[in-house]
């Protein structure tokens, strides 16, 4: 089977004493496309470098909502950033150095995140506003982020329209938000935490979404499946996040890797 990962962070400083190994372990065990994803001007970058240099890996940039500053000016300033940094890795003909390779294939992750003390649930959103100003203008998908906030991503969807769809990123659990989603064009992403034990309704949202709109994803290192919960994780646990949805929609797991694979390559055209 075949296996595309729709979200990793290999950039992590857990993966700074054997990244190379642990890039080759996952592409030898079926992963042969994967999306490293930016949550700050840095980690962006990273990814675009990461996607340089291995022909499998795929880059998305953009800012988390705990990575956000602290004032629309300078909002704003690190918007034209992540702005620049896509434009510099498209070059003048849209791929890298004349080949036919797309590097940035969405801007994420992003959105809105209430879990934490401190945050500014205004800045949060006009961040969020702002890079789905950004993506519209360039053409890309959005990857979403939403974490003790759904009422508000969904107000916020409702009000900005997103021109080329994108991806609820380890979709909570919850039917409105996924409701809202799928009406909207948008796909909706699968990983550790659908085989969770105590992840509720996790059978009736993997069941709610139509075979064109399923994906998986790890968000690696964090969230590893079970039964490696707890441990470092990597893209070559998704077989365990297929093997579970199979089980959920009473299918093979070669229907699910085979559906989220095509889905994937379909939504970021790579």
């Amino acid at each position: 089977m075949e296996y595309f990962d729709t979200h990793a962070h290999y950039d992590d400083e857990q993966f700074d004493e054997d990244r190379e190994q642990v890039l080759n372990k996952i592409y030898e065990a079926g992963v042969t496309k994967c999306i490293n994803v930016g949550c700050s001007i840095e980690t962006s970058k990273k990814s675009i470098e990461l996607a340089k240099k291995y022909d499998f890996i795929y880059a998305m940039c953009g800012i988390h909502p705990s990575e956000i500053s602290n004032s629309e000016k300078d909002i704003l300033k690190d918007v034209e950033e992540i702005r620049k940094l896509v434009l510099d890795a498209r070059g003048n003909n849209g791929f890298n150095n004349g080949s036919r390779k797309k590097l940035v294939v969405a801007i994420g992750e992003i959105g809105l995140d209430y879990h934490y003390q401190g945050f500014d649930k205004d800045m949060q959103q006009y961040a969020f506003i702002e890079q789905i100003k950004l993506a519209n203008e360039l053409n890309l998908p959005i990857a979403i982020h939403t974490r003790d906030a759904i009422d508000d991503t969904i107000a916020i969807l409702r009000q900005y329209k997103v021109n080329n769809g994108g991806i609820l990123h380890c979709c909570p659990f919850n039917r409105e938000l996924v409701k809202h989603g799928l009406e909207n064009g948008f796909h909706i992403a699968f990983g550790g935490t659908s085989t969770f034990k105590n992840s509720k309704n996790a059978c009736e949202i993997v069941n709610m979404v139509p075979d064109d709109k399923i994906l998986i994803e790890t968000d690696c290192p964090y969230l590893a499946p079970e039964p490696l919960r707890g441990t470092r994780n990597d893209s070559s646990n998704l077989k365990y996040v297929v093997k579970k949805l199979a089980e959920f929609r009473d299918v093979e797991p070669e229907q699910i890797a085979k559906l989220t694979y095509e889905n994937a390559s379909k939504l970021f055209l790579c």
